[in-house]
């Protein structure tokens, strides 16, 4: 009888860890589905690429994932049952249940309004392709001089405002930031940052807090009213909410708490990776929702997952990082080198050079979906044991 994976969610991690557990195990021992609610791989990080014009070529999981083995279900999961280890979904052709002997839950992250009044109505987003391609529309409708504000400082609010500012400099582009500009870079990547952001005519409005969002104005906490015909709001992620209406054990933001091997705490024949995972990096730091720590933890689910099966070593190698890529246009760019628990450095890359080194980075990303084991040559193993589901994971409370 073949041991049954279901992998929830195609975004980077979830494609991964289907990828490669394919690659470690036997086809006739195991089997791999793969569910998700559109059937095209969707490059999450040039979101703001697509909303300002770019055409990104179509990814069709059913080719990505052509012979591997990987069984593609295209559907909406609607309920996990953690108890029962079943999936409920619902698919074009009407709902239905999967059962699981291992599950690994990757439904990842989409767009949080914070709460701001207002936004949920009338901000634009760009956590998917929906909300990329309807920001799209919006500012091809746009004439010259109308304003547009960007709401948040973070990566993706930098990334947003210089491609919209550079695709479009006849628009009056604004960026709002809660905190100092870039005030988590180091000296060299903040002086860039400011430099670029004059360049390209960006207003950059620090230390103002959103407080509405209303059709055609954004309102801050100071009191000042910003005109906008376009707000676009990028101030973070939440994680999907299924996982909080199970009995797995989550934090206080829903995401499912780990061991070093992304393995549940409280049901070890789910294990969670990228941005549903609760999983601590150097310094005691969880790691924060990003592409950067979407891979290494799909690695680690998937290697653990195979070794389980076939009696292998489970590795728990320690996660860390080494660098923030942050795109400022197409011409441009900023590499911020880091410390293993994501602090910067006084050393970062700038300029061309560095707009390059991020095209490669995102092109390897989606390279990897496809080559989850890097290119490397692998052995399926033959399953050796039949895990028991009532067994407490390593580091687990007990």
């Amino acid at each position: 009888m073949q041991h049954r994976i279901v992998v929830l969610g195609a975004g980077y991690a979830g494609a991964i860890a289907a990828g490669r557990l394919a690659k470690r195990l036997r086809r006739e021992d195991v089997s791999v589905t793969l569910v998700n609610a559109e059937p095209d791989f969707v490059e999450r990080v040039r979101m703001h690429q697509l909303a300002t014009g770019h055409d990104l070529p179509p990814r069709p999981l059913a080719e990505m994932f052509e012979g591997t083995g990987v069984d593609i279900r295209v559907a909406r999961v609607t309920a996990v049952d953690a108890d029962r280890r079943t999936v409920t979904v619902t698919a074009a052709d009407g709902p239905g249940e999967l059962p699981y002997d291992t599950l690994v839950y990757a439904l990842g992250s989409h767009w949080d309004d914070q709460g701001v009044p207002g936004a949920a109505e009338h901000a634009y987003e760009l956590a998917g392709r929906a909300g990329a391609l309807r920001l799209r529309d919006r500012l091809a409708a746009l004439e010259a001089g109308r304003p547009v504000v960007v709401v948040g400082g973070g990566l993706t609010g930098l990334e947003t405002v210089t491609e919209i500012a550079e695709a479009r400099p006849d628009l009056d582009v604004a960026l709002v930031t809660s905190t100092g500009l870039g005030d988590w870079l180091s000296e060299k990547g903040r002086r860039h940052l400011k430099d670029v952001l004059g360049r390209l005519g960006v207003t950059v409005h620090e230390n103002a807090a959103v407080v509405a969002v209303e059709a055609d104005l954004v309102l801050t906490d100071d009191g000042t009213v910003l005109p906008s015909a376009a707000t676009v709001c990028t101030t973070g992620f939440t994680v999907h909410p299924i996982a909080r209406a199970t009995t797995l054990e989550v934090t206080d933001t829903g995401r499912i708490v780990v061991d070093g091997t992304m393995r549940s705490v409280s049901h070890p024949d789910v294990y969670a990776v990228g941005d549903a995972a609760h999983a601590m990096g150097p310094g005691d730091k969880p790691l924060r929702m990003s592409c950067a720590s979407a891979t290494p933890t799909a690695w680690q689910a998937a290697d653990a997952i195979a070794a389980r099966l076939t009696g292998g070593k489970q590795k728990d190698a320690p996660l860390r990082y080494f660098n923030q890529c942050v795109s400022l246009g197409r011409k441009d760019g900023l590499i911020q080198y880091v410390t293993a628990d994501d602090r910067a450095v006084p050393r970062a890359l700038t300029g061309r050079v560095a707009a390059v080194y991020k095209e490669l980075i995102c092109k390897g990303a989606a390279w990897s979906v496809s080559h989850p084991t890097l290119g490397m040559p692998t052995r399926r193993r033959p399953v050796v044991e039949q895990p028991s589901s009532d067994a407490v994971p390593a580091g687990a409370a007990a």
